[in-house]
């Protein structure tokens, strides 16, 4: 699937079974719970922490899932164009750090 063809599946459920988007700001906060929640399972799954027993049922590809199901949400509600979006930032990363991690020493 295409990020653009992501963008109208989201829209389109969203404004069928979802009625209709949240408003920014929430979307906002309900995308930070999503990433906290990312966040949670990174640090039990491959940091320090150990995992609680409510922890049973956790799936880090459905939790990646949400966060990039609010996104393309806040990306439809803003009018962003996330494919043009992606592309224009891969193109400033390339120019920006054309020689910036091959200098870096902490990566060698």
């Amino acid at each position: 699937m295409k990020i653009k063809e992501a963008q109208q599946l989201v829209d389109k459920w969203i404004t069928t079974t979802g009625i209709r988007y949240f408003n920014e700001l929430t979307n906002t906060a309900i995308l930070m719970e999503e990433v906290g929640e990312v966040a949670r399972i990174m640090a039990r799954q491959y940091g320090e922490q150990s995992f609680k027993k409510s922890d049973t049922e956790v799936n880090l590809a459905d939790e990646m899932a949400d966060v990039l199901f609010v996104l393309i949400c806040l990306a439809n509600q803003t009018g962003i164009d996330l494919t043009d979006a992606l592309e224009k930032n891969m193109q400033k990363k390339s120019i920006r750090d054309a020689d910036r991690h091959k200098n870096n020493e902490k990566l060698k």
